[in-house]
């Protein structure tokens, strides 16, 4: 039998990257319409940008009309970027990708069928451009989610797609991008199984990279205590 096709709702995050998010948008709009019933949208979060952003977003808005935009007036970063639009998602399969071109959305054509209690994971196979200071953050996250949260996963912090009925059951705490293990470590302890899928990480089309600063990184380091204590009152209360 003929499976139907599932609706969605994808996210485009955007910062300083007015040069890419149109192109990323374009690309989305076909995919989605060979992976999705009529029910779907794009929601494109724009995240304080001030290289003009707001305003090709404005555009892009006014021409698709499957296109809502969310605005910050300043910069919150990466986590509260992902909150926003997955608090905004309406339909069942939820993923977000980077306006900056870095994930090729055509390797979502895969899944046009996501089952229920589960959760697809892709996974960079090289993280180039990635300074000291991320690669220590990304080796210190992936021990904490296998040792002390024993979610087993080859790259927690990149593109997700998620179901929208188990995604709005977690009552998120975090608001940093480690906000995705919370996500994947509640996922798990609610009896979600992760389907794990290669995937190319591209050069960037636009923008600039904003996740290697000594003091984004230090303050991730602190959000990595907040996810433990999370994670197991999570445990302990599931």
């Amino acid at each position: 039998m003929k499976k139907r096709l599932q609706s969605w709702s994808i996210i485009i995050f955007c910062y300083n990257e007015k040069d890419s998010v149109r192109q990323v948008n374009e690309a989305v709009q076909k995919v989605l319409s060979r992976i999705s019933n009529s029910k779907r949208e794009v929601i494109i979060v724009d995240d304080g940008s001030q290289d003009g952003s707001a305003q090709v977003i404005r555009e892009i808005a006014k021409k698709y009309r499957n296109v809502r935009a969310i605005y910050h007036h300043s910069n919150r970063g990466i986590g509260e970027a992902l909150r926003s639009g997955y608090q905004a998602a309406r339909y069942e399969d939820v993923c977000a990708i980077p306006a900056d071109g870095q994930f090729n959305c055509q390797e979502l054509l895969s899944f046009k069928f996501v089952e229920e209690k589960t959760f697809v994971s892709f996974c960079r196979k090289v993280q180039s451009g990635y300074s000291f200071f991320r690669r220590a953050l990304s080796a210190t996250n992936r021990i904490i989610n296998r040792v002390l949260m024993g979610t087993r996963m080859e790259d927690v912090n990149w593109v997700k797609i998620y179901k929208l009925k188990e995604l709005s059951q977690l009552d998120l705490r975090l608001r940093s991008s480690l906000v995705e293990s919370e996500i994947c470590a509640k996922l798990f302890l609610r009896g979600n199984k992760c389907l794990q899928t290669p995937s190319i990480y591209h050069q960037r089309a636009g923008g600039k990279a904003r996740g290697a600063s000594l003091k984004i990184v230090w303050k991730a380091f602190f959000e990595i205590c907040k996810l433990t204590w999370v994670v197991w009152g999570y445990r302990l209360r599931s």
